[in-house]
């Protein structure tokens, strides 16, 4: 863990590591990216493994967080040949017009516990070709993780010869957060986690005119219409439900049911949930995990509680499981009305809302309601239905899915949600732009 006067001097030297990287073209940043991915690719499995014991994902997951950090280099290095702004035709004979984009200088950021590897990959390769330095705080119950991930990447940039603060690490708590978004000499903030501590990281980032990247909360909904096809409903709503034992931003949290449909898809979704093979997060049979905390587990515990007392019906789960770990029963609640206050509240856990619906226009309505904007999904084979939610009366989420579930993305595309999820884009498509400064 690391002191305020260790950050301190880390900061110091990633702005003068800053100096060298800035001068280097970008392409060759981005043949130094590739050699990064690279070295991953060599430790997939023992960093995949290392997640597995840390965070408490299944190993084939913890290789899949690895593989995109991977993905996302290999992007990054065909980016580094096309990254820039138009040449404009300008109004004044003899003139040009040109737009120039230039790095923003320092990086800061901060990464959550769930995905401990690749959140800070999507950041960091993108940042790096833009020519930019990198300080991260992964989450503290994350560091070794951080630690391994980070000596990975020191010695392919010092085996280039340039400095390896280039990609800065400070491993510790709330203390370094609020340094880093007090510091004027973060030039770019990027947040990945909780909506509350989001809003105040914000803050105090505006307040001193710095610039933020916000990737927040969560409470996605799959929308299953009477026309949808139930063999790929089910998996779906299984796998967006349960995955990563419910702790991913775009894990599914409410499922909207046709009436018409509703009592069949429930007893077919509780004799999946009954299938779920729960252990070891190492085990290759394993598909769910433990939670990550004992704080975890008791958020769990209170949210199935207040779903009771809001008039919801527990159909599956809603336990403790009896072994060593912090591990819960996937969950199943039905009965609840659309606006319960539970509903609206991102539980971060196994816990599905199951709701019924009758007509479009109300459920997507319901969809977007909630105070968060990020993934949201529909099952459906009517294509007037299929355009009209991804229009402007739709969903208002960052993530539109059709036929696959809300969990999940693809790194070629701008990953991030609008409202409370905050505004954010990384990874992919233009997300570039927010690394850089432009210049007319």
């Amino acid at each position: 863990q690391a002191s305020l006067e260790d950050y301190e001097e880390t900061v110091k030297k990633a702005k003068e590591a800053w100096k060298v990287w800035a001068e280097i073209p970008a392409p060759k940043r981005g043949e130094i990216v590739r050699q990064i991915g690279d070295a991953l690719r060599q430790k997939i499995k023992v960093l995949g493994s290392l997640v597995s014991l840390e965070m408490g994902k299944i190993f084939v997951e913890g290789v899949g967080e690895v593989q995109e950090y991977v993905d996302v280099c290999d992007y990054a290095v065909g980016l580094s040949r096309m990254i820039g702004g138009p040449v404009l035709p300008s109004e004044r004979p003899g003139h040009a017009l040109i737009e120039q984009w230039n790095p923003v200088g320092l990086v800061g950021i901060i990464t959550a516990f769930n995905f401990p590897v690749a959140v800070y990959g999507w950041n960091s390769a993108i940042a790096m070709i833009c020519g930019n330095a990198c300080l991260w705080k992964g989450a503290p119950t994350t560091s070794l993780i951080s630690v391994a991930v980070t000596k990975i990447i020191a010695k392919v940039l010092e085996d280039n010869k340039v400095p390896g603060a280039i990609c800065s690490l400070v491993c510790g708590g709330a203390d370094i957060g609020t340094a880093m978004a007090r510091d004027e000499r973060m030039d770019l903030l990027s947040f990945t986690g909780s909506t509350k501590v989001g809003k105040q990281v914000a803050l105090m980032v505006q307040e001193r005119f710095g610039r933020s990247l916000l990737e927040l909360g969560g409470n996605n909904a799959i929308i299953v219409f009477e026309d949808a096809d139930l063999n790929l409903v089910i998996p779906s709503a299984l796998f967006a439900a349960v995955g990563t034992a419910g702790q991913r931003c775009t894990t599914a949290r409410r499922l909207f049911l046709h009436e018409s449909i509703h009592d069949e898809v429930v007893a077919k979704l509780a004799k999946a949930y009954a299938q779920v093979r729960i252990g070891d997060p190492w085990d290759s049979d394993t598909l769910y995990g433990p939670l990550h905390t004992k704080e975890a587990v008791k958020m769990f515990l209170d949210a199935v509680e207040q779903a009771k007392q809001q008039g919801g019906s527990v159909v599956y789960g809603g336990k403790v499981i009896n072994r060593p770990g912090n591990y819960v029963e996937p969950t199943i609640v039905t009965g609840l009305p659309h606006n319960a206050p539970i509903v609206h509240t991102e539980t971060f856990a196994p816990i599905l809302y199951v709701l019924k619906f009758k007509e479009e226009e109300e459920v997507f309505a319901w969809n977007n309601e909630v105070k968060q904007g990020l993934s949201s999904s529909i099952f459906t084979k009517d294509l007037g239905r299929i355009f009209r939610w991804l229009g402007p009366k739709g969903s208002d989420c960052g993530i539109v899915n059709v036929n696959i579930p809300t969990s999940g993305a693809e790194i070629g595309g701008a990953f991030g949600g609008e409202k409370h999820t905050g505004g954010g884009r990384e990874s992919g498509s233009d997300s570039w732009k927010l690394y850089m400064r432009r210049s007319t």
